[in-house]
């Protein structure tokens, strides 16, 4: 009993202290760091214009609007995320959906159909894989180069530009490799979409 006495205060006292370091002093000390080093990219990468935040490079966006780029499959269940109206918010979190279960496999057919009716000048041109899968986390913003490029005539049909221009714009908009060999190329949907509604340049 003598020992119990003895040892729960110092036992309290360890959870104190370590729970201050760990929780508050080491948490306050990185996101000061990183404040201080990359306060954009620490604040999430958001394109914020004039006062208006219109998305974060990070998170993918769900549009498919025939002048806009299309992204990758949203892997996303919104049925509980609604704002006032009742309207799905811009983001939620991944569902549960396995790549071998058969709501996935529906939602791949599905996209293969929508990608075909909506993008007709491209025939029986292979569809990307990217644009009738999703990511793992389901919030991939970006695409291949591919991708982007197989609705360049849907865009410029769209949106009146040619697809030189359109082009163009998905050139702007795409990350090389890291040192010129890590990982692949990526067009940034969001990018294309707000500089084809001339919102950023």
């Amino acid at each position: 009993m003598n020992m119990i006495k003895t040892l729960l205060p110092r036992a309290a006292g360890i959870f104190l202290v370590f729970t201050l370091l760990c929780g508050v002093v080491y948490t306050g000390v990185v996101t000061g760091i990183a404040q201080i080093i990359s306060p954009e990219k620490s604040n999430g990468s958001m394109i914020e214009i004039n006062g208006r935040t219109y998305g974060s490079r990070l998170l993918g966006q769900y549009d498919t609007k025939d002048d806009h780029m299309w992204g990758r499959i949203m892997n996303l269940d919104v049925t509980t995320y609604t704002d006032s109206d009742g309207k799905p918010l811009l983001y939620a979190v991944p569902s549960n959906d396995s790549p071998s279960s058969e709501a996935y496999a529906k939602s791949v057919s599905e996209r293969v159909q929508k990608i075909r009716k909506a993008n007709p000048k491209m025939g029986n041109t292979p569809i990307p894989e990217d644009l009738v899968t999703c990511s793992g986390s389901g919030l991939d913003p970006d695409i291949s180069p591919a991708a982007a490029n197989y609705q360049v005539p849907r865009i410029a049909s769209a949106s009146g530009r040619s697809e030189a221009e359109v082009r163009h714009i998905i050139e702007e908009c795409t990350t090389e490799r890291g040192w010129g060999i890590f990982g692949e190329k990526t067009v940034n949907v969001l990018k294309v979409n707000l500089m084809l509604d001339h919102i950023i340049s």
